[in-house]
C-alpha cells in the first residue's frame, strides 16, 4: 500500500478512460500495468429524430463522475490525493460523426456508430474508393450529410470521433489514433496516414459543391502508439477534474477507439491474433497476415494502434434483448418475493442454457433494437419466434438468446474462414458476454469454431486497454514495439482459459445458423409492419 501510495504521489501512474455504450470508466494503473483504482458512471443513448446520440453535457458529466469517482477510490484506499497522473489515455465507441465550426461549436448532434442511416453514402464510397465503407464510419455520415443537403456541411471545420473531441478538448490538440482513423476514413498502413489517393477522390466527388474546405483540412492529424499527443491543459484539468486537485501538464497518448484499446488489453496486436468484445454491441477484429482478396461489405479493413492491417467484423447488436429478457426474469423474482443479486441471475440463467438442446430445439429470436449491416438491415425490431412443435423450455429459451446474439458475428467470420482463408490461433474473450465463466466462452468456441481464451485481466476491458497505450508511450525502451511490450511486460505469465470448441455444439450451431438465416424473413416483415 505503502508503494502504491508513492508511485501515485509521484505520478508514476497511468490513467485510461473509455466511453462505452453504456457506461464511462476511468481505471488507474501502476508502472506494471496493474490496475489500483477505478471509477464508473453509467449512461444510455437518446433516440432523438431517429437519431442516436449522447449530449455534449452527457459527455462531460459522465466523464467527470467517473474520475470523481476513481479520484474518491484512490483517496480512501490508499489516503492521499490525486494531484498527478504519469500518462493518459482516452478511448470511446469508434466511428459516428461529431462537426465543429471555427468557433468549436457542434453543428449538429452527434451521430454515434448506432446509426444506419447512411447507406446511399456508403454505396457510392465503396464503389469509388473500391475499399469497403461501413454506414457507422465517419466520412459515410460527412457524404451522406452532404447528399441530404444538409445546410451544416459548408461550416464544418473539423470532423472527428467521440474519443477524439474529448482529447481535443483537454489537449487542445486535433489528434486521433491511427486505429480510430482507420474507422473514419481509409488510412494506408504503409504511410501510416489517411490513404491520400481516396482524400483525391473525395474531393473531386464534391468539387462542384463549391465548399470552402477540403477533406485532409477538417480531418485528425493520424498518430500511432508510443507517440506524445499532447498534454492536459488548465482548461482541460478542469474538465476532468471538477474539484481543481489535478495538475495540468500531463502527457496523453493517442486517443484510440475501443477496437483498439479491446486489442491492447488482450494482447491481440500481433498477426494470427485477435479478440472479440461482446457486450451491446459484438465486434471481432483479426490481425491479418495479409490483405484479403477482394472487398467484403460485410468485413471492415482497420489497424491495430500500430497501424497494422485489421479484419473487423462489426455488429451493432449482441446482448441488449438478452439483458432485456434477464431483467423480465428478475422483475418476475421480485414480484414473487424472490429478491436475487443480478450477478447471481445472470450466472444461473447463462448455465442453464447449457442444459438445452445443441441447436436451441426450433427456437429462434433476433435481438436487433437497431439495423445491422451484416444481414442487410436498416433498423431492427427485437423478435422472440417458435413453431408449435418447438420444444419450448428455459433452457432452450436461454440459448437460443444467447446463440442468436452471436448469429450477425457467425455471417462475417465465416467470410473470413471460409472464403477468404484466414488462419487465426486463438480469439481472446471479453465483454459482458463472459462475465458467467465458461458459458459465453463455449458458445462463442462454437459460433467461430476457433479456441476461444479468457484472460484474468479480460474484465478491465477498453480502459485498461487504453491505460496500457498510456503506459507503453512513456516507458517503451527504443526499439520496442507495442506486441513487445504487451508480451514482455504486461502479459507475461498471465493465466487464463482456453476453451476449445466442442464439435456437437458447432454443428447444433451450425444447425440454428440455417434457421435463423432462412428467419430473417421474420424479421424483414417485423420492420416492415411495425413503426415507430
Amino acid at each position: 500500500m505503502e508503494k502504491i501510495r508513492e508511485a501515485i504521489e509521484q505520478g508514476k501512474t497511468a490513467l485510461g478512460i473509455e466511453l462505452g455504450s453504456t457506461r464511462i470508466k476511468a481505471v488507474l494503473v501502476d508502472e506494471n500495468g496493474i490496475p489500483i483504482a477505478s471509477g464508473s458512471h453509467d449512461w444510455e443513448n437518446r433516440l432523438v429524430d431517429n437519431i442516436w446520440t449522447y449530449t455534449l453535457e452527457d459527455i462531460w458529466t459522465g466523464i467527470q463522475d467517473s474520475y470523481e469517482k476513481l479520484a474518491e477510490d484512490v483517496r480512501l484506499r490508499y489516503h492521499t490525493a490525486l494531484t498527478t497522473i504519469g500518462a493518459v489515455g482516452i478511448s470511446a465507441m469508434m466511428h459516428g460523426y461529431m462537426v465543429f465550426d471555427k468557433a468549436g461549436e457542434l453543428l449538429v448532434p452527434f451521430r454515434t456508430w448506432r446509426n444506419t442511416i447512411t447507406g446511399q453514402a456508403s454505396e457510392v464510397l465503396t464503389a469509388l474508393f473500391q475499399f469497403h465503407i461501413p454506414q457507422r464510419w465517419s466520412i459515410a455520415h460527412l457524404y451522406q450529410a452532404i447528399l441530404n443537403k444538409e445546410d451544416h456541411v459548408k461550416d464544418i471545420d473539423y470532423l472527428i470521433t467521440l474519443e477524439g473531441y474529448v482529447h481535443w478538448k483537454l489537449t487542445g490538440q486535433r489528434v486521433l489514433g491511427i486505429g480510430d482513423c482507420a474507422g473514419m476514413f481509409p488510412v494506408d498502413s504503409k504511410t501510416k496516414d489517411f490513404n491520400q489517393k481516396m482524400i483525391h477522390q473525395f474531393d473531386h466527388l464534391v468539387e462542384e459543391r463549391n465548399f470552402p474546405w477540403k477533406l485532409r483540412d477538417i480531418l485528425p492529424q493520424v498518430m500511432t502508439a508510443g507517440q506524445q499527443a499532447g498534454r492536459l491543459t488548465e482548461e482541460g484539468a478542469r474538465l476532468l477534474d471538477k474539484s481543481g486537485v489535478l495538475k495540468a501538464g500531463v502527457p496523453l497518448c493517442p486517443p484510440e477507439g475501443d477496437a483498439g484499446t479491446g486489442m491492447t488489453a488482450t494482447n491481440s496486436v500481433a498477426q494470427r491474433t485477435g479478440n472479440v468484445s461482446a457486450g451491446t454491441s459484438v465486434f471481432a477484429m483479426v490481425v491479418l497476415e495479409k490483405e484479403l482478396s477482394k472487398v467484403h461489405p460485410e468485413i471492415d479493413m482497420v489497424t491495430t494502434p500500430s497501424g497494422d492491417p485489421v479484419a473487423m467484423v462489426h455488429c451493432n447488436n449482441c446482448t441488449s434483448d438478452l439483458n432485456a429478457w434477464v431483467s423480465l426474469f428478475e422483475e418476475f423474482g421480485e414480484a414473487a418475493g424472490l429478491k436475487m443479486d443480478r450477478n447471481q441471475l445472470f450466472s444461473l440463467l447463462y448455465n442453464k442454457a447449457l442444459e438445452g438442446d445443441k441447436d436451441c430445439g426450433g427456437l429462434m429470436a433476433y435481438g436487433y433494437l437497431s439495423g445491422e449491416h451484416i444481414t442487410h438491415f436498416e433498423e431492427g425490431r427485437p423478435l422472440f419466434v417458435r413453431t408449435p412443435d418447438s420444444r419450448f423450455n428455459l433452457a432452450n429459451f436461454m440459448r437460443t438468446h444467447l446463440y442468436t446474439s452471436l448469429g450477425a458475428l457467425n455471417v462475417g467470420m465465416d467470410i473470413l474462414f471460409k472464403e477468404e482463408g484466414v488462419k487465426l490461433d486463438t480469439l481472446f474473450g471479453h465483454g459482458g458476454l463472459f462475465k458467467t465463466k465458461g458459458v459465453g466462452q463455449k458458445l462463442m468456441a462454437a459460433a467461430v469454431h476457433v479456441p476461444v481464451a479468457v484472460m484474468n485481466t479480460a474484465g478491465e476491458g477498453g480502459p485498461w486497454g487504453a491505460a496500457l497505450l498510456a503506459s507503453y508511450m512513456i516507458q517503451k525502451k527504443q526499439g520496442e514495439t507495442l506486441g513487445q511490450y504487451l508480451a514482455d511486460r504486461i502479459f507475461a505469465g498471465e493465466q487464463g482459459t482456453v476453451v476449445e470448441p466442442d464439435m456437437e455444439d458447432v454443428k447444433g450451431f451450425e444447425q440454428f445458423m440455417e434457421r435463423y438465416k432462412h428467419g430473417l424473413a421474420i424479421e424483414r416483415a417485423a420492420v416492415e409492419s411495425m413503426k415507430y
